[in-house]
């Protein structure tokens, strides 16, 4: 398959299953909606090493609130149930209770509940006090700029993790652009989170390594200085190749949103350095869920 002069490998990106949850922040304004989002999604690129994989999956005007403030959709991904309420928990009180003028609620008002304020609360000393509103419960906890309201819980899903692609390119700066022209395509589609930096992954990794004590390791035949010492998948062209990765709450949002990534990336075309986009095949050692480049992109 080409796309404007594009290769596209007959290979599929292998991903896992998730379990995953959406929280809403809002604040005074925008700026602080948004730091205390980032501060929240700080260290959650991979479950190997963070303990989730976390990241902002976009602005909200006043109008879609709960509380008709500025707010922040954060989606939050972990491998099991009770990895993942241990870290919405902890990093919902060191980080957005923390935050000046910030309130948290559920953005998953179904599945399975785990605690947002339910627990918070208890740093009100017994000062807090609780309101039932429609049916759900919300916590007014007081605190020295106010009070920080915080509803009871929110839903946790079954999610996936670990869709991706790889940009082949030229060169780093060639690779690097045609990375930022997807994630900025992707980060348009709902249910999506790229978790690294910038949504961008310079270090891909392998299943497995020489090294006993580690589970993953680099990409060698994907890294271009090592075209001359391991089964390399590059061509002389190639000089760069990063990765993007993507977390959703449905194989369904995977697709789509892999879909508007490569498109970006394509649009650029050989002209601008991009020569084809391949996908982390790791032959069935890493989960079951299976996106096909081709079928995605046909």
């Amino acid at each position: 398959m080409n796309i404007n002069g594009v290769q596209i490998d007959a290979t599929f990106a292998e991903a896992f299953p998730m379990r995953g949850t959406r929280i809403v922040i809002t604040a005074q304004n925008a700026r602080w909606a948004r730091i205390a989002a980032e501060t929240m999604t700080g260290f959650a690129t991979s479950v190997i090493a963070c303990g989730c994989e976390a990241g902002i999956e976009r602005e909200l005007d006043p109008g879609e609130t709960p509380d008709g403030r500025p707010g922040v959709a954060v989606l939050i991904f972990a491998m099991g149930g009770k990895t993942l309420a241990k870290q919405v928990e902890t990093r919902a009180g060191q980080c957005v209770l923390t935050c000046p003028t910030t309130a948290l609620f559920s953005g998953l008002p179904d599945g399975d509940p785990i605690a947002l304020g339910k627990n918070l609360r208890f740093f009100g000393d017994g000062f807090q006090i609780s309101k039932r509103i429609n049916g759900r419960r919300y916590w007014r906890v007081p605190v020295m700029d106010g009070e920080f309201l915080c509803e009871e819980s929110t839903g946790m899903v079954n999610a996936v993790g670990g869709g991706n692609f790889l940009i082949l390119a030229e060169s780093q700066p060639q690779a690097l652009a045609a990375c930022e022209a997807a994630v900025e395509a992707m980060r348009k589609v709902p249910n999506v989170i790229m978790p690294f930096p910038g949504g961008v992954v310079r270090s891909g990794s392998k299943v497995g390594s020489k090294y006993k004590a580690l589970n993953a390791s680099t990409n060698d035949a994907f890294c271009p200085t090592l075209k001359g010492q391991t089964a390399s998948q590059l061509g002389p062209e190639i000089e760069s190749v990063m990765e993007v990765v993507i977390d959703g709450l449905t194989a369904e949002d995977i697709n789509r949103a892999m879909r508007a990534g490569i498109q970006a990336a394509c649009a650029l075309g050989p002209e601008n350095g991009i020569r084809r986009i391949s996908a982390g095949n790791y032959g069935g050692k890493l989960g079951p869920f299976l996106f096909h480049l081709q079928e995605i992109m046909a």
